[in-house]
């Protein structure tokens, strides 16, 4: 399951990112997508400098931009239009010229999400921890059974750049711009399962931090693509789900209840 995957150096005009593994290609990742975007639409991510080693681990480098992370509280109509028009830009760069960068498909893509999240609902886990272990296991037992159904996603489709990771502490805002970063977990994707996946962050979440129908406005999601937002949506809440188990590093960082919480959540999403 996700984990801390890099340690920060920052100084006023350079951001040093020392990956902690090769496993999972992070680096790989991060450096290609950044000189991708830097190429096509300069501005919106921070420039990539150099990629080296440090004692034997990757190390990305690149240029400090403007803006303070947002936090836990809303996004405002401003602040919303230019995510909007930042991701966009991203969503519009030509899907050849990605493939062409050996950019492959997101970290937890379309393809790849539905099966590792049937495996990690169907292990066993201990939740005596749990507020309440039995709204818990139900609440596992529900998400199994609508993974299970036949046609409850789209079918897959991998047709621009995504960061993958929104958590809003990735997003800066300099007072009139919105740029990213951490493109650890980017790259091919679906724009309506990308902002799926940001609207379910629970960092973001928890603070309604995103308004779900200003921020696909924004973007300017078709119908068809706010119906396919609206199916990945209730993935993406079982995939909070577990990482909020028992276990796992998201029910240490969270307050007593919040798995329950997201149970309820889930539920919600499919009822």
């Amino acid at each position: 399951m996700p984990s801390h995957t890099h340690d920060l150096q920052i100084t006023d005009t350079v951001v040093r990112k020392r990956f902690l593994s090769w496993a999972d290609g992070e680096a790989d990742r991060e450096w290609r997508c950044l000189q991708l975007v830097w190429e096509q639409v300069p501005g919106i991510t921070p420039r990539p400098l150099e990629r080296t080693t440090d004692d034997e681990y990757p190390v990305v480098i690149m240029e400090r931009i403007p803006g303070v992370p947002l936090g836990d509280k809303p996004l405002t109509a401003e602040q919303t239009s230019s995510l909007g028009r930042t991701l966009r830009r991203l969503y519009d760069i030509p899907v050849e010229d990605i493939a062409a960068a050996g950019i492959v498909e997101r970290r937890y893509g379309p393809s790849t999400l539905p099966q590792a999240l049937d495996a990690w609902l169907s292990d066993t886990y201990d939740l005596s921890p749990c507020q309440d272990a039995v709204r818990v296991a139900d609440g596992i037992a529900a998400a199994h059974d609508w993974l299970s159904q036949p046609d409850v996603l789209p079918t897959p489709r991998l047709v621009g750049l995504g960061i993958a990771d929104l958590n809003p502490a990735n997003i800066l805002w300099d007072g009139r711009t919105c740029r990213l970063v951490d493109f650890e977990d980017g790259g091919l994707t679906d724009p309506a399962y990308d902002l799926a996946d940001h609207v379910e962050h629970l960092a973001g979440r928890l603070g309604n931090v995103f308004d779900p129908d200003a921020l696909s406005t924004a973007v300017g999601l078709s119908a068809d693509e706010r119906e396919r937002m609206l199916a990945y949506r209730p993935l993406w809440a079982a995939f909070w789900l577990t990482m909020l188990l028992p276990g796992n590093g998201g029910f240490l960082r969270n307050p007593a209840g919040t798995t329950e919480a997201q149970v309820s959540h889930f539920l919600e999403l499919i009822n």
